[in-house]
């Protein structure tokens, strides 16, 4: 009999609870949808230089974008602008990509990167000092960071075309 006592007087302290809680309010606004896609796109701008050794690292800014080690970093170069009906058009090409050149010789943009860095660099068999500065100053590149989940339902991604279309509402924040 004590212990059915015990229980009741358990149970009522918990009854009792909820009337001082008070009672529950209105329901807040609704929040993103769980698989709303968190993708980031920067465009930076850097020069390969003998100084350089021909590649130059970009670390995230933290203040700006959070990365994680399980998110899929891809990289595309502004080869060309082309004018298509009056319009500029940018034309991006995923990297690695490779120019040829007459004598047989070949220049490689690539990447490797970390969840905190992008480190662009040059590759190849040419001469890099004997490079035109027109593949080497001022070249512009957008760096796609995506989460795992959605690069893993999106598989064609070597495009940046494929990309902003599967990012429709996707922002690109140039990088100074």
């Amino acid at each position: 009999m004590k212990k059915i006592s015990v229980l009741l007087a358990f149970v009522l302290v918990l009854v009792s609870c909820e009337g001082e809680i008070g009672p529950m309010g209105p329901q807040g606004p609704a929040g993103e949808p769980g698989d709303a896609v968190i993708g980031t796109i920067l465009e930076i701008e850097g020069d390969f230089t003998a100084e350089n050794g021909y590649s130059f690292l970009y670390e995230f800014p933290p203040s700006q974008v959070e990365v994680f080690e399980s998110d899929v970093v891809q990289v595309y170069l502004l080869e060309e602008v082309i004018e298509d009906n009056g319009t500029l058009v940018d034309v991006w090409t995923p990297l690695p990509n490779s120019f040829f050149f007459g004598d047989g010789s070949q220049l490689v943009y690539n990447f490797n990167h970390t969840f905190f860095d992008v480190n662009l660099f040059l590759d190849g068999n040419v001469d890099f000092s004997t490079v035109s500065n027109d593949f080497l100053i001022n070249q512009v590149f957008r760096i796609a960071i995506l989460p795992a989940a959605f690069a893993e339902n999106n598989p064609n991604l070597s495009s940046y075309e494929a990309l902003m279309q599967a990012m429709p509402e996707a922002k690109v924040l140039k990088v100074k």
